[in-house]
């Protein structure tokens, strides 16, 4: 299970996605055996399948090394560590993703002339080197200016390099997804009330601006692929004309507003995995 302190305001809505999702397993005759975050790390797993919500650096590295032992890890260490803000900066972009301009940059540079120079204003500051933990490791700032004074802050709390991204306006989106799957979940948060940090705010009530639902999936289900993510989740922002660029990616989310309809499809995604293993070791 997720440690409490990466799931800001919702401990609960994880520990549910996480738990439905062991309950379909276990209708489906699989033995499950739930541990905490802090259990996995310290302990001895003797499972040679591990479903997880980590985000601990140790637990992702020990993640990292149970997947080179041979052991089926889903969500993925690596995925989950390619879900940091610079290293899925530069994998969506580098694949052709539909992302925001972005510069990424160290804590104690000067960044105005840069930002000026590229025709900034309003923008997004996020921690480069991990997950969000705080409301703080994710700042909107109104002009370069402040942009610059918030990166002084990330520097003097120990952050050495983050991510800045332009402010995109139009309708905010968030989906949930399953690699390979045909379950796939958007909704306007905004609208519905769903928050983890009130940033929803910044965009405000959406207007209903039109775009294809099968291009947001797809496009998704590209993004799972380039990160390595299984089980997946995000933001996006539909523009006036339709356009479609993901702000925010996220190994295993809480699915909240759809948690019912998911666990079953993530169940069956491990179930998939498990039989597709099975085979090629019997190649083997």
């Amino acid at each position: 299970m997720r440690a409490g302190a990466y799931s800001p305001n919702h401990i609960g809505n994880d520990a549910a996605i996480f738990n439905a999702t062991a309950e379909q397993l276990r209708k489906r005759g699989y033995v499950v055996n739930v541990y905490n975050e802090e259990q996995f790390r310290h302990g001895t797993m003797d499972e040679d399948i591990i479903v997880n919500m980590c985000r601990e650096a140790a637990s992702i590295g020990k993640l990292q090394r149970l997947e080179d032992e041979g052991k089926l890890v889903i969500n993925s260490g690596y995925g989950i560590e390619n879900c940091t803000r610079e290293r899925m900066t530069r994998l969506l972009l580098a694949n052709g993703i539909p992302y925001p301009e972005s510069l990424i940059v160290n804590t104690n540079e000067a960044v105005i002339p840069e930002l000026k120079r590229a025709g900034f204003t309003s923008c997004w500051i996020k921690r480069g080197d991990f997950h969000a933990m705080h409301k703080e490791d994710v700042s909107y700032c109104r002009h370069a200016e402040e942009a610059q004074d918030v990166l002084q802050e990330y520097f003097y709390r120990g952050i050495k390099r983050a991510v800045i991204n332009r402010h995109l306006t139009g309708d905010l989106i968030k989906f949930y997804g399953i690699a390979g799957s045909e379950f796939f979940y958007w909704f306007y948060p905004f609208d519905a009330g769903h928050s983890k940090y009130g940033y929803e705010e910044v965009n405000g009530k959406s207007r209903g601006l039109r775009f294809s639902e099968e291009y947001l999936h797809e496009i998704c289900q590209k993004a799972a692929e380039v990160t390595g993510v299984t089980v997946y989740g995000g933001d996006a922002i539909v523009d006036a004309d339709g356009s479609i660029r993901i702000i925010d990616w996220n190994d295993w989310p809480s699915f909240a507003p759809c948690r019912n309809e998911a666990a079953p499809y993530i169940a069956k995604c491990i179930i998939n995995l498990i039989k597709a293993r099975y085979r090629n070791d019997k190649r083997k």
